[in-house]
């Protein structure tokens, strides 16, 4: 039996909930302390963990004696400084939610702070654990014969209310191209197996929360978007971002296509969205459809409903926790790192730019992604 590992949990909100739920699934592990500045979010993220410490402060919980890992969940402009307070105060491994920086200025901070680090510094960027997405993953480059084009569309509903509305305003979420889509720029590498070199990009806000008003501050977030990144391999990648459109049957749908034919991923969005009325939800489809001979293949990939139900991503976090719980006991590789974190959020921002400027924006990684 492994010896049971013990996380901290920085940042109490609804992700949080979602991050605990998966690690009480996991073999010989539990969350031992939490901390959140809002003490009833705290608490009801101790009670949820069994009866988990609550700390008053991050250095409380960075106190705590027996901590194998630490869970950062806290809104996007704070994880930089919690990164430097937590990697100088502990050889503890650290799980960052993305985006790792929304200041450009931090990127070689961040790189620098990772690379001085000794234990495993992993960005969660978790579509990639999904297991419609990753059965595409160990596909297209057989179904397409090596992919030329690809397009990831998300459909889905508007942002969620958070603390002090951080999520509403550029200045602290880093922009909608940056919060919500470095997934997507992070699964462009990965199933392009390459960099990008150019971002092109228009967006803007056109529905969503245009009457809000907090304390006289008007949200400034975008709600669409189209993105259009060329790669040093050739291939081109798109995406479609919508988040208006939470009557979509399904809210990711990854297509990629080659000289030897097609295949596309369908995944539904959270269940608990899905109205009864309309019966079950949604099934993810993989659906692969060469040239020659023609004929779609179709097949479906269904979710543990235990995973499911411990949160909104098809099922995975739990599959990323458990990976990052394999690289904590030296049992396995960091599979996401902070200069694939760094490449997310760099196309992210290229994207935010190009869309404000109307101009194309090269990509120039800093020196240390190259090292």
């Amino acid at each position: 039996m492994s010896v049971k590992l013990n996380y901290g949990i920085v940042g109490c909100g609804m992700m949080a909930r979602e991050h605990i739920q998966n690690i009480a699934l996991l073999d010989d592990a539990r969350v031992a302390v939490v901390y959140d500045p809002v003490p009833a979010l705290a608490a009801a993220a101790a009670e949820l963990a069994g009866g988990a410490r609550v700390a008053n402060t991050l250095d409380d919980l960075l106190a705590e004696p027996a901590l194998d890992a630490v869970v950062v969940v806290s809104p996007n402009d704070c994880h930089v400084d919690q990164l430097r307070r937590i990697t100088a105060a502990r050889d503890v491994a650290v799980l960052c939610e993305k985006p790792l920086f929304t200041d450009p200025a931090d990127c070689d901070a961040v790189l620098t702070i990772a690379a001085r680090h000794p234990a495993p510094i992993w960005v969660a960027m978790e579509y990639r654990y999904m297991p419609p997405v990753a059965a595409f993953l160990a596909q297209a480059q057989d179904a397409t014969g090596g992919i030329k084009m690809l397009t990831i569309r998300e459909h889905r509903f508007p942002f969620l209310p958070k603390i002090d509305n951080w999520n509403r305003f550029n200045a602290r979420s880093g922009g909608t191209l940056v919060e919500k889509c470095c997934h997507f720029f992070d699964l462009m590498r990965v199933i392009l197996q390459s960099d990008p070199v150019r971002v092109m990009a228009s967006a803007g806000q056109d529905v969503n929360h245009l009457g809000e008003n907090y304390a006289g501050a008007v949200p400034d977030i975008w709600d669409n978007a189209y993105v259009i990144v060329d790669f040093a391999s050739g291939a081109r990648a798109m995406l479609e971002l919508c988040m208006f459109a939470e009557g979509a049957r399904y809210q990711e749908e990854i297509t990629a296509t080659g000289p030897k034919g097609r295949i596309e991923v369908q995944v539904p969005g959270p269940g608990r969205f899905w109205p009864p009325a309309l019966g079950p939800a949604p099934t993810a489809q993989l659906t692969v459809s060469p040239r020659s001979p023609k004929g779609p293949v179709m097949l479906e990939i269904p979710v543990d409903p235990v995973l499911l139900d411990a949160g909104d991503h098809n099922g995975s976090t739990f599959y990323q926790h458990q990976r990052f719980a394999a690289a904590v006991r030296g049992q396995g590789a960091v599979e996401v790192t902070a200069k694939d974190g760094t490449w997310a959020v760099m196309m992210g921002q290229a994207a935010q730019e190009s869309a404000s400027t109307g101009q194309a924006v090269t990509l120039v990684p800093p020196a240390q992604m190259g090292e």
